[in-house]
Order: structure tokens, then sequence, then C-alpha cells
């Protein structure tokens, strides 16, 4: 069943101090649309393009946005900042209108798109989940039936009766996350307001949005950066790019052109006076192509360059790799033989390196007696995982390597 329809959504914004124009530009629009003539401002509109300076004071936050959601689905939406993604979200959830287009919604919103977002800071927390209930149109039999459970879930329960201006921005997160979960609202909207919550408190969250769309069959849209979330709790995925829908459709094809289109995933070096150094590294797939977003059963592929200011042949120098985590813990390390080509090519096979995110670092040395060149961060990528025998445990760290194992019943 479809609970959620995008038709030709746009939105316009004009530049500067003030960016709802001005009273002219107001009665001119009006003006306009009395006689059934198009807004004069919108054919100004230019895309939203934040890095470049354009000729005019108008731009298209969206334009002609359309996609629909069914019941129980959960939309990922992913883009660069400033693609857009908020602002849609923040139509849907009526804090803003569209300049242009429709939307039809079967059933309630609740919405979480910055701190603070339906609280108010004088009140209590206590306070303040009644009031958002309320908001979202719960009675209060429905606010109580639910209360404890939303205490116990945002873990707050000594500060419930102060007022939430005195709480931290994680436990301002925790409890509006909380509230917006638990209520009985057929669509959960929710921005990457999570990166807030310490990590215990994301993976809590991740896991509330699965069992909200798998075990209640509510829908969910929310905005990450976190590729992996996206990967394991979306159905399908939006990515937004300069206010327009560049890819609606399966995570996976999606993910991988959202980075594909991204830069390229390299490490280019100037010229040295050493004898070798490194001069480019390239983080690719098997066919060639430059990325750094790949799946736990595809090979990925590192590729260094160099440059020699010694005779290629006549040296004992290898290049030494170290994999490294996202909090740059050493994974594990590889050793190619003696650099004697401009080119070499590390390649790591299918179900090595669990899902996560990793750096590289690389060096030139004779082992035990020089070092010639060294590069930290050189490259990074990300590995995402949705199929392999664990992906089923969610939000639990299984490690960071695939090992060949055997069961042996006695």
């Amino acid at each position: 069943m479809k609970v959620l329809d995008v038709k030709d959504i746009s939105k316009l914004y004009k530049l500067g101090q003030i960016g709802t124009g001005s009273i002219f530009h107001d009665v001119n629009r009006w003006w306009h649309i009395v006689r059934g003539m198009e807004d004069p401002y919108q054919r100004l509109g230019e895309a939203n393009d934040r890095i470049k300076k354009g000729n005019s004071d108008y731009v298209w936050a969206l334009k002609d946005i359309n996609f629909e959601v069914e019941q129980g689905e959960v939309l990922g939406i992913i883009g660069h900042n400033g693609a857009g993604k908020s602002t849609l979200l923040k139509i849907l959830s009526r804090t803003t209108a569209p300049t242009t287009g429709s939307i039809k919604v079967k059933g309630r919103i609740a919405s979480l798109l910055e701190i603070g977002t339906g609280f108010h800071p004088e009140l209590s927390g206590r306070d303040n989940i009644y009031m958002n209930g309320t908001i979202l149109g719960m009675t209060r039999a429905e606010i109580k039936s639910k209360f404890d459970d939303i205490v116990q879930f945002a873990g707050v329960e000594r500060y419930l009766d102060t007022p939430v201006k005195r709480y931290s921005s994680g436990m301002y997160v925790r409890l509006a996350f909380a509230v917006a979960a638990h209520l009985e609202s057929e669509i959960l909207i929710v921005d990457e307001v999570l990166a807030v919550g310490d990590i215990e408190f994301q993976k809590k969250c991740l896991g509330k949005m699965k069992d909200v769309s798998e075990k209640q069959g509510r829908t969910v849209l929310f905005v990450s950066h976190n590729m992996q979330a996206i990967a394991e709790l979306s159905n399908s995925i939006l990515t937004f790019e300069q206010g327009q829908i560049m890819y609606f459709g399966f995570p996976q094809q999606g993910l991988q052109d959202y980075f594909a289109n991204s830069r390229k995933n390299e490490f280019l070096k100037a010229t040295s006076n050493k004898k070798i150094y490194l001069t480019a590294c390239h983080v690719h797939s098997l066919q060639g192509e430059n990325r750094n977003l790949f799946v736990v059963e595809e090979n990925i592929l590192i590729s260094f360059y160099f440059e020699f200011n010694i005779r290629r042949t006549d040296h004992p120098y290898s290049l030494f790799v170290i994999f490294l985590d996202e909090f740059s813990n050493p994974i594990f390390s590889s050793e190619s033989s003696v650099i004697n080509f401009e080119k070499c090519t590390l390649r790591i096979f299918p179900k090595t390196l669990v899902r996560g995110r990793y750096k590289i670092k690389a060096m030139i040395h004779q082992a035990n007696n020089e070092q010639i060149d060294s590069v930290d961060n050189m490259c990074d990528f990300t590995i995402i995982d949705s199929s392999s025998e664990f992906h089923h445990h969610g939000k639990f760290n299984y490690g960071n390597v695939f090992v060949k194992t055997e069961w042996i019943q006695n």
C-alpha cells in the first residue's frame, strides 16, 4: 500500500540576508498568479551548486522531485552536503511548503530533523513527551501506554523532570528519537541528527528503525552519511545532487553509482629527490573502475605508482602496506617484492575484510635497514555487507576479517 506520493516537488529560495524576498516580489508574484501566469522568479532560479557563484539570487534547492514509498519500506536518502536532502524532509514534515508540486500522505508523520525540533526548552522531558505526542495526534491514553518504553529507550530517567534546556545535545537527541520512534505514527522521518549520539545509541537507533519497519509495518525515511547503515536498513535509496534525484532504486546499485560519480579515490604526490618515491595510489574494482565503496563479495585492487631516481634493478627496496580501520588500528599488512616497475597492484580477495571503513599506509623500505618514503592515509575505502552469513547480526561488531573455520560435531 502506498503511503507517500511525491509529485513534481520543487523549492525555490532567494539568497541573501532576507531569504523570502521583498514586499515588491511578493506582490509581483501574486499579481502573476491571479492572472494565471507563471511565477516570474521561477525563471530566474538556478541549480543549487554551492561551490560556484551564480548569476541569480534565486536557486532551486529542489527541482521536479517525484517518487513513491510503500508501507513498511525504509527509504535511505544520500547526497553531498547542500544537495537538498534536508529540504525534502522539511517539506515532507510540513516545516516548510514546496514552491510547486503536491504530496499525498496516508497516515501521521513523526519527524526528527534537528536537535530540539518540537521540544520546548523550558518544559521538562516528561512534559515534552506528552506535548510531542499531542502534536502527532495521539490521545493522552496512547502516550501514557508508551511512556515507560520511551523513557527506558532514551535512558534519561534521572533527568525526566528537568527542563530540557539543561540537557546535553546527546540527551536531547536520545529523548527526541525515543518519542518519535515509539509514538504510533505511520511514517518516521529522521535526519542525520543521530550522529550527535554516542556509538552505542546510534546502533540502538538503527536497530529500532529496523524493528518499526519490519515488525510494525511503519515507513521510515532517513538521511545518513553512514553508508553501512543505508545498505543494511534500506529497501531503496534516493541519491540527490544539486536538488535533483540522480538515482532511485536498489541500495547496492545506488551506492555504487553514488561513489562512482564522487571524487576519484586516489592519492597524488609531487616530484621528489628521493631514490624511489610514491606518486599515486588508486583503489579500483576488478574491472578497473576507480571507487571507494565495495561489497564484501568483491575483489578490491589498490594500484601504487612510483618514480625512480636510481636504476630500477639496482636496489633492495620493497613496498610495505598497512591496512588500518577507521580508528587507525592496524588490521593486516602486505609486502611486495623488490620494486622494479613503475606500477604494482595489490589484490584483496572477496570476503577478506568485513564491513567498515579502511585506510592505507604505505612505505618504501629495506627491511630493518632504511626507509625511503612513507605516506599515511594514501587512500581510503568502505566495505558494506548486506549478504554475508554475519550481516543479520546488524548492530554487533563481529571483527575485522573473515576467517575460514570448520565446526566439528563430536
